[in-house]
């Protein structure tokens, strides 16, 4: 059995642990930060605490989807990788996952841009907010229409990172079917 390329294995990590911080801080936020926003008494607050978490987390979101994508496309370019040397299923993944990973990183953009504006809504980010994802009655109604794409994008985000975890997963079962790429893993560094 041949060793295992350092490289593209350090790749193929980087490129996991990307999509693990993207999508765990993605699940975390819907299911734990957005809805406990609404304990904070008062409006405002919670406003300023959902800014500053979010966008404090911009810097993560930013690398590991910057990794997921930078590793990804790097390997499908400079490799001239297609999925055909593994299999007609695998060709198809990758295009599927080129197209999860192009979706992701678009999205990604949107919400961080998004949570930006939201933040300068309000001296301090202190835009009054009834929880992470619905507006208070006295949100200003650009603000809520803000605060209401960032949950809807939000949930976009959690699919296309659920399904670039779920092709890369299938892709690399895929390929360890496949003598043919067996053979051609030998010479990536």
């Amino acid at each position: 059995m041949a060793a295992a390329a350092p490289l593209s294995t350090t790749a193929w990590v980087a490129h996991n642990l990307g999509v693990a911080a993207e999508l765990g801080g993605s699940l975390f936020g819907k299911f734990a930060l957005n809805p406990s926003v609404s304990k904070i008494g008062s409006e405002t607050d919670r406003g300023k605490v959902l800014s500053s978490a979010w966008n404090g987390y911009n810097i993560v979101n930013a690398i590991s989807l910057g990794t997921v994508a930078v590793t990804w496309f790097t390997g499908r370019s400079r490799y001239n990788l297609s999925g055909k040397e593994v299999s007609r299923t695998a060709r198809t993944l990758v295009l599927a996952k080129d197209w999860l990973v192009g979706s992701a990183v678009a999205v990604g953009i949107a919400n961080g841009v998004g949570g930006i504006l939201f933040a300068k809504q309000a001296p301090g980010g202190a835009t009054p907010v009834a929880s992470g994802t619905e507006p208070a009655s006295d949100t200003p109604k650009t603000t809520a229409t803000i605060q209401r794409t960032l949950d809807v994008l939000g949930n976009v985000n959690i699919v296309l990172l659920a399904g670039i975890s779920a092709v890369t997963t299938i892709l690399a079962m895929e390929s360890g079917k496949s003598s043919r790429w067996s053979f051609i893993t030998r010479f990536l560094p």
